[in-house]
């Protein structure tokens, strides 16, 4: 693996991340705990090696500029700034979320987790996005 293979690997993890928090709000419905427990677990561990491999491309390659134009340009820039926004959220969303699950914390627990959802799956979904229109659909010549 070389540093090159980086962004995809971490399309990867984000995608990853989104389909183990959508699973772990299925079972959660479902009353199924510790299906839901091992899921949001799996979803936090996807996001940290996420954060981990997004800093070190990040350091060893900088800033990668979008190569598209017209109005996908304006569309792009709408989905990296909120993706970006609500990104800085989503580390103390959930450790505050998983804190008060595994202390069995339920009512508070909930009351977070109502927030933290959408916002972690919105940012999971939208760094897929990004990567998509970054890497494949507009790449810089």
């Amino acid at each position: 693996m070389s540093i090159g293979d980086l962004p995809l690997l971490n399309a990867i993890l984000n995608a990853s991340s989104a389909l183990c928090l959508l699973a772990g709000y299925y079972f959660i419905r479902q009353r199924r705990v510790r299906a839901h427990r091992t899921c949001m677990i799996a979803a936090v561990a996807c996001s940290t090696l996420f954060l981990s491999s997004y800093i070190l491309y990040h350091a060893l390659v900088g800033t990668v500029r979008f190569g598209g134009g017209g109005p996908v340009r304006a569309v792009y820039f709408v989905i990296l700034a909120t993706h970006t926004v609500l990104a800085a959220s989503v580390p103390p969303l959930a450790i505050i979320t998983l804190a008060r699950g595994l202390k069995r914390k339920f009512a508070l627990h909930r009351k977070i987790a109502r927030w933290t959802l959408p916002v972690w799956l919105y940012v999971s979904v939208t760094g897929v996005l990004v990567y998509l229109m970054l890497y494949r659909l507009f790449p810089r010549a």
